[in-house]
């Protein structure tokens, strides 16, 4: 197909594809699925190898949040029977970061619920920070605390932040129709202080809600612009409770296609599997292995992941390795400053609603309520974690 080779060749050479040619990857046929799997593993494979990089998260403070996030359990109103706590103690943090470093996890994600830190709220994440850097040698910490005021960024990355996430999650065009308590702006915003302070800019999109494909581009290509180091891609968890609780809108072929079109246009950055990936790739997420290059360990922030020793063994069984602490995330053009590799990102919201506006092209997949498992283990609990 002259299209994959077209974007196969830009893709070693970093070259931005079209908007015509992104739109047309989502357009491609379950017919020719495999062959853009494998096109786009290609450009993966170029720069990142065979290697998948484990993160891990730690909901620091669940629940109860003031802004009005359709997709997300920890809304203003949502009902979802998710867990609800005030901040971990910085002990209590390091403790659950630590399950999933052992599980082989070399990026540890704090996530607190919230519109944003108040400058207390930076000196406890400081603390915690400081706190698992003490404990765990050669680990990488990624905050995600929502919108920031000016210096905050510097203070985390003061304290031993190396990144800091803030997903853009849909298009500007359509970022009204799922939040109303902030703008996109804010969140552009955000991400270029977080990149100004030196830290690594983890910023990525929230895909399910049935929103059209240029909706999409829209957001990846805006990614592209920002230059973010690590693009997570959360497909999104209707959790009952939510607004979009009755959105099933994707496949597992839909969902290839979309990390596939992620990868040609941003081809040299860590593309991360987040939430969503158990409930809509199902048994096809060793495939997507081929396409992003990171993924998370374990549970996500309210919602249950597969157990960390499958993610293990699906790893391995597809022939991948998983990223060990002594190596480098980043192809070495990508590295220092506030694209540096000790900072690739995390920014998983449990899978959350993209855009919204015309419904997608594909058909809608089947609801797999049954897929949907609150956490109630970890963070916040006195259950061991997942990991």
């Amino acid at each position: 197909m002259d299209l994959l080779n077209t974007l196969v060749d830009k893709g070693l050479r970093r070259e931005l594809p079209t908007r015509e040619e992104a739109l047309a990857v989502l357009a491609t046929s379950d017919d020719d699925l495999l062959d853009v799997v494998a096109a786009a593993g290609k450009v993966r494979r170029h720069w990142f190898g065979r290697r998948v990089k484990l993160n891990y998260l730690v909901n620091l403070k669940s629940g109860l949040c003031p802004e009005d996030c359709s997709y997300c359990s920890q809304r203003l109103g949502s009902t979802a029977g998710i867990l609800k706590y005030t901040w971990l103690k910085p002990d209590d943090a390091s403790k659950a970061a630590a399950a999933g470093l052992a599980g082989g996890a070399k990026r540890v994600c704090l996530v607190a619920s919230g519109r944003g830190p108040t400058d207390r709220d930076v000196d406890r994440v400081s603390d915690t920070i400081k706190t698992i850097k003490d404990q765990n040698e050669g680990v990488e910490v990624c905050a995600c605390l929502g919108l920031l005021s000016d210096g905050q960024a510097e203070r985390l990355r003061e304290a031993g932040a190396d990144a800091y996430n803030h997903n853009l999650n849909t298009s500007e065009e359509t970022y009204g129709d799922i939040t109303t308590t902030h703008t996109y702006a804010d969140r552009v915003d955000t991400v270029q202080k977080a990149h100004a302070a030196g830290l690594s800019a983890c910023s990525g999109l929230i895909a399910g809600m049935g929103e059209r494909d240029e909706d999409l581009i829209d957001v990846v290509f805006s990614l592209r612009e920002l230059d973010a180091d690590s693009v997570p891609v959360n497909f999104l968890i209707p959790f009952e409770g939510t607004p979009l609780a009755k959105e099933w809108n994707l496949t597992p072929q839909r969902c290839l296609r979309i990390l596939a079109m992620v990868r040609f246009v941003c081809p040299d950055v860590e593309v991360r599997i987040a939430g969503g990936r158990e409930v809509h790739l199902r048994t096809m997420q060793p495939l997507a292995l081929h396409l992003a290059n990171s993924i998370f360990l374990g549970d996500y922030l309210t919602s249950e992941g597969q157990a960390g020793k499958a993610d293990l063994d699906m790893i391995a069984d597809a022939g991948f390795e998983v990223e060990g602490t002594d190596q480098v995330t980043l192809p070495e053009h990508r590295r220092g400053g506030c694209g540096s590799e000790e900072a690739t990102g995390c920014g998983s919201q449990e899978g959350g609603g993209a855009c919204g506006s015309a419904p997608a092209a594909a058909p809608a997949g089947e609801a797999r309520t049954d897929l949907v498992a609150v956490r109630r283990r970890g963070a916040g609990t006195d259950l061991a974690p997942n990991a």
